[in-house]
């Protein structure tokens, strides 16, 4: 029997959920995604010393303005980064936009386009590349604008079904729902434990998966921040799954079987109408959970970003 890592890559594509390079090699994932906390911590591996200095020579060499540097260093950095990690994976590289924009969706727009810019001037198509944003209303809008312009997206910090609804009606490439965040806040709030099938992340994604299937939707369902092997089983046939490199060891040494626990429905049907945006904003109002996790979600990337910052500050 092979190990379940194995098997679940027979109905799944594997994500890897780092920016560790070192972790990418030795897992092989098909596409690989980063964000502001994961380039924070890979910005701390002495290996990517040499990739700091050469985000900052560049933003030097744009300007010489010393905020302007840092953003354009932060921004270097990232496609740097993924540049390099493109190397090892055959599929697609995801890299964040500044949280702060998140409710920006000029702003968002602007941001993606520019690091795209920054991609092809690295030899790298827009093809290989998604470019991730919080699932805000101003995100999903932005998102729905770049894809028009032929610039996929990963729509990220989804942690509700009206968001998913908005991202598929949005033609969104690729949605990310936090399985683990959504576990996170029932666990605490409403004191409960749960077993990997009532796992309330676990639920929520299999919700959205069913939805898009029977309806036709062609936005990929990506599901993301796992806490245990268990909630990754549970979704085993999901489209994709993006997995911490400490999971993946742990499906790897596991030779247990592993069965298919998603299936696309072959009974598709017409969806219903599409949702408004006060009809977004008050299912989002009224879902405790998915306001604080998204906001929560925000606030923490950009803290992170903000420490990346002052990080390649010093350098400067």
């Amino acid at each position: 029997m092979s190990n379940k890592l194995f098997q679940l890559k027979e109905f799944t594509t594997i994500v890897a959920d780092t920016g560790d390079i070192t972790a990418i090699k030795e897992y092989r994932p098909e596409d690989a995604t980063t964000n502001p906390s994961l380039m924070l911590k890979a910005a701390q591996i002495p290996e990517y010393a040499p990739f700091i200095d050469q985000a900052i020579e560049w933003a030097k060499e744009k300007s010489d303005n010393k905020a302007q540097q840092i953003i354009d260093a932060g921004d270097k950095l990232a496609v740097i980064v993924g540049t390099e990690i493109l190397k090892y994976v055959p599929g697609r590289i995801s890299t964040e936009v500044d949280a702060r924009l998140s409710y920006d969706k000029e702003a968002t727009v602007e941001k993606a386009r520019r690091i795209i810019k920054l991609y092809e001037d690295a030899g790298i198509s827009k093809d290989r590349v998604l470019i991730k944003a919080a699932s805000t209303w101003e995100g999903i809008k932005a998102a729905e604008e770049l894809e028009k312009e032929g610039i996929n997206c990963n729509l990220t910090l989804l942690f509700s079904f009206a968001q998913a609804q908005a991202c598929a009606e949005a033609g969104v490439y690729l949605i990310s729902p936090f399985v683990g965040r959504i576990l996170d806040w029932y666990k605490k709030s409403i004191g409960e434990d749960y077993t990997s099938e009532t796992d309330p992340g676990v639920v929520s994604v299999a919700e959205i998966y069913d939805y898009y299937k029977k309806h036709g939707y062609k936005t990929i369902v990506m599901g993301a921040s796992f806490r245990n092997i268990g909630e990754i089983e549970q979704l085993s046939g999901c489209d994709r799954l993006t997995i911490s490199p400490a999971l993946l060891e742990e499906l790897k040494k596991d030779d247990g079987k592993l069965e298919r626990k998603l299936v696309p429905t072959t009974d598709v049907t017409p969806a219903g109408a599409a949702i408004t945006e006060e009809a977004f904003r008050w299912a989002l109002n009224e879902d405790a959970m998915a306001t604080e996790k998204l906001a929560e979600g925000i606030r923490n990337f950009a803290v992170d970003q903000r420490k990346l910052e002052a990080l390649l500050e010093t350098k400067l």
